[in-house]
This record gives structure tokens, C-alpha cells and sequence, in this order.
């Protein structure tokens, strides 16, 4: 359990541009930390997430703001389906990296939605924080690893857009008790 305290408020309409903004900027600063500015992952406008990746998640799933200490600190966007939960984005501001922020929002996930029985993400390769995050800190398995020998299934199943690939990505999976 979390000793970081933090809230997970409801996205509203007048935040979005925000989130989607904040969103972005996490996942570049992500990219820019492994591969500096001459990473080839970016998909525009040197975004390493498409806006119509996040508004697609957004507009299909639940989003939440996580604050921390009564500021935004990052974001959150799960889409659940009976027992089966799919963590879409969850991101952290970097600012705030290493506080204990993003575990404290999984562990909330995980108390508002119990029915959940498997819970499902994907992060890039070079994610070497997401990686650590999700195996190390959350708990989830890695069950599969999408690239040029294994295409998995139809990239429609993870509603990406036309501009982002399942190619160089992990698929996690944590099993509830």
C-alpha cells in the first residue's frame, strides 16, 4: 500500500485541453530522457502520443486528474468492461517523478474498480521507468512483446490511431486475487 496520499478527481470538460497537454508532455519527456531529440518515436508535432490517441481514450474510458497536495500531478484513463480493465494512460508529471505519486493512483484504481479480475497496459519498449513501474511497483506481468516477428492482434483491438504502432510495445497483465 501507498503511503503518498492523492486524489483522483474526474476529468472535466474545461480541463481537457490541459490533460491532453500535461499528457503529452510526460510522455516526451519520457522519450527525450532515453533517446534525446533524436528519437524517431515521435508521431507529431514531437509527440510521442498522438492527441487523438488520448482524446480516443479519453472519450471511450473514464479519465481522472490526479492531484497531489491539492495540485495537479498527473492523470489517469481506464476503461472498464465487466472483470476486465484496460489501464489506457496513466500518467505523472515529471516534475513530481519518484514520490510515490503514480503507485498511490494505481492502488486507487484498484479500490474503485474491485470487480475488476484483470487489469491490461501497454508501454514501449523504452520505457525503462514504465516497465519497472508496472512489474516492480504494481505488479503486473509481462505477457507479450509486439514487434516485427510478432504483430499480435489487429491493432483496431487497442483502438490506436493510424499514426501509432503496437511495433516495439509490452503488453502487461496483472491478475487480481
Amino acid at each position: 500500500m501507498s503511503k503518498t496520499q492523492v486524489t483522483l478527481a474526474p476529468l472535466k470538460d474545461e480541463d481537457r485541453e490541459q490533460f491532453i497537454k500535461d499528457n503529452q508532455r510526460a510522455f516526451r519527456y519520457g522519450a527525450t530522457e532515453e533517446f534525446g531529440m533524436r528519437d524517431d518515436h515521435f508521431v507529431e508535432d514531437r509527440e510521442i502520443i498522438s492527441r487523438q490517441t488520448i482524446e480516443q481514450s479519453i472519450d471511450n474510458g473514464e479519465a481522472f486528474r490526479i492531484l497531489h497536495e491539492g495540485k495537479t500531478a498527473g492523470g489517469v484513463i481506464v476503461r472498464v468492461k465487466q472483470d476486465r480493465g484496460d489501464l489506457e494512460i496513466l500518467f505523472v508529471d515529471p516534475d513530481v517523478h519518484s514520490k510515490g505519486i503514480g503507485y498511490a493512483a494505481w492502488c486507487q484504481i484498484e479500490k474503485m474498480y474491485p470487480d475488476v479480475r484483470v487489469w491490461e497496459t501497454l508501454t514501449p519498449y523504452f520505457e525503462t521507468r514504465n516497465i519497472h513501474f508496472y512489474v516492480n511497483r504494481c505488479g503486473f506481468h509481462i505477457v507479450e512483446f509486439f514487434n516485427s516477428h510478432h504483430r499480435g492482434p489487429s491493432e483496431a483491438d487497442y483502438e490506436t490511431d493510424s499514426e501509432q504502432s503496437l511495433d516495439g510495445m509490452f503488453r502487461f497483465e496483472k491478475k487480481m486475487r
